[in-house]
């Protein structure tokens, strides 16, 4: 209820898509399978993520709309402790949307004198492969990034990212879907919990692994099943 509240409010700000709450709906499902909450598979998941953003040279966080409306304070206080940007790229950007997801950003970023680089105003670079909104960005952010965490992304981009030679991290509750299959690293699980779980874990000294997505995801799907199975999903 708290993260359909914070949409609605985010909508009435003008920064989401029309599409916004549909896209929040299918991940509500599947969040309704794991029975909401943090399983073993995610957790190590999330700690191989941290490893991976600790040790980068250049680590950046990606935001949609979404992800500001749900988290925007702790995306930017992840990004403050891991001393690295945010970089706001949306599908459907227009002036007025892109105002309103800089403007929330920097407010919460001074008021909090958190000290992060908020990227996403001027793109000057475009990511190889990608066509549409999304393959504009920074050449200082994502362009340039070796590491970046991109929660609730979508298949095309983070193929082209991937095919760029970074490490993707990727938050989604749907092991099936596109870009949790392609991405190095994904987190079958919701986006707060994860950014919280995110904070939790800094500063992070661990190193990162060899680290097997494919083996993540199966036991993912796994434990879904097994929550069918046994009726021990969400109530909801």
């Amino acid at each position: 209820m708290l993260s359909r509240h914070k949409l609605a409010e985010g909508a009435k700000k003008g920064m989401l898509a029309d599409s916004a709450l549909i896209a929040h709906g299918r991940g509500e499902a599947f969040d309704y399978l794991l029975g909401e909450q943090t399983i073993p598979s995610a957790q190590l998941a999330t700690q191989e993520a941290s490893a991976r953003l600790n040790s980068a040279s250049h680590p950046i966080i990606s935001l949609n709309g979404n992800v500001v409306a749900l988290c925007g304070e702790e995306s930017l206080r992840l990004a403050s402790k891991i001393g690295c940007p945010v970089e706001i790229n949306i599908f459907y950007r227009t002036p007025e949307r892109m105002a309103a997801l800089l403007d929330y950003l920097i407010e919460i970023n001074e008021r909090l004198e958190l000290g992060v680089t908020i990227l996403g105003q001027a793109p000057d670079a475009m990511i190889p492969g990608l066509e549409g909104p999304r393959a504009a960005c920074h050449s200082e952010g994502i362009y340039s990034s070796d590491v970046i965490l991109v929660p609730l992304e979508d298949g095309d981009r983070c193929e082209a990212l991937v095919a760029m030679g970074k490490d993707v991290i990727v938050i989604d509750l749907n092991p099936l879907s596109r870009s949790a299959k392609m991405a190095s690293v994904t987190i079958v699980d919701e986006l707060s919990r994860v950014i919280s779980n995110l904070i939790e874990m800094q500063p992070n000294v661990r190193k990162p692994t060899d680290w097997n997505n494919e083996l993540c995801l199966q036991q993912a799907i796994d434990f879904i099943c097994e929550s069918l199975s046994t009726g021990k999903q969400s109530a909801y």
